[in-house]
């Protein structure tokens, strides 16, 4: 077996590839760096598979949290196992959007999964799924209800600041002025888009353009960017995991080449 463990800000995930490397099992849990979150993840991920922990033979390490694990044979950065795991799902992946809880990233890859560009926001909120937890909060939704909220809207309301703090005031003057929650959720979404749009600019779209993440299981997220970038986005199988997928792939490969 070859496993697979991304740690992240806000959750926690593991994969496990069987020696043909088919996925056999994987698992994510809302809870990152500092919580008992990688080990949960690890015990859902071995009772699915239905193995024990010795039978694995190499195990990578990926995400925000990675140098706080001690038990993987190698850490890699979260880039480079977001576009393996990428590449594996889905082989006519070009492109890749990943919107996690603390940052975002534009991938551009190649063949087999290899990194040719990317870029990263990291030092603010705006644009990652803090923003939408934020937006969830201030309008009384639940963060999993926040995309059917935007769904309902028939009237955008535009969001204008790009930082979480300055919006989240502008969202409750926006909601005491009258716009309807909905609106105003509309609204977040694209705010978040035109954030990570400029990203894409920056760092240019191939074909077949997939999203990652958290936030790409918010249904309304996905579209929205779409919209935004006027090309149709496809949320990958199993996007909280993608990581975790990737670096279980990097351990098969490494394994196999000691």
């Amino acid at each position: 077996m070859y496993l697979g463990i991304d740690i992240g800000s806000s959750s926690s995930k593991a994969a496990i590839l069987d020696d043909k490397g088919a996925l056999i099992a994987h698992a994510a849990v809302n809870e990152g760096t500092g919580t008992k979150g990688v080990e949960r993840a690890l015990e859902l991920v071995f009772d699915e598979a239905g193995v024990e922990v010795d039978t694995v033979k190499f195990t990578v390490v990926t995400g925000y949290g990675r140098i706080t694990y001690e038990h993987a044979d190698k850490q890699i950065t979260e880039i480079s196992c977001h576009a393996k795991g990428v590449s594996y799902l889905c082989e006519s992946a070009g492109s890749i959007i990943d919107i996690g809880g603390q940052d975002a990233k534009v991938i551009k890859i190649g063949a087999n999964g290899i990194v040719e560009n990317f870029v990263m926001n990291e030092k603010c909120a705006a644009g990652t799924g803090r923003f939408l937890e934020v937006m969830a909060r201030v309008l009384g939704c639940d963060l999993s209800d926040l995309s059917h909220l935007a769904g309902q809207s028939t009237k955008e309301v535009p969001i204008s600041s790009v930082c979480t703090v300055f919006a989240e005031s502008e969202v409750i003057s926006r909601l005491a002025s009258g716009e309807k929650r909905s609106d105003v959720a509309k609204g977040a979404h694209r705010a978040i888009a035109k954030r990570v749009s400029g990203m894409c600019g920056r760092v240019g779209l191939k074909d077949c353009v997939f999203m990652t993440g958290g936030v790409a299981l918010n249904s309304n997220m996905v579209k929205t960017m779409g919209e935004t970038l006027g090309r149709e986005i496809k949320a990958a199988p199993y996007p909280q995991e993608v990581g975790a997928i990737g670096a279980a792939v990097f351990a098969k490969e490494l394994y196999e080449k000691a």
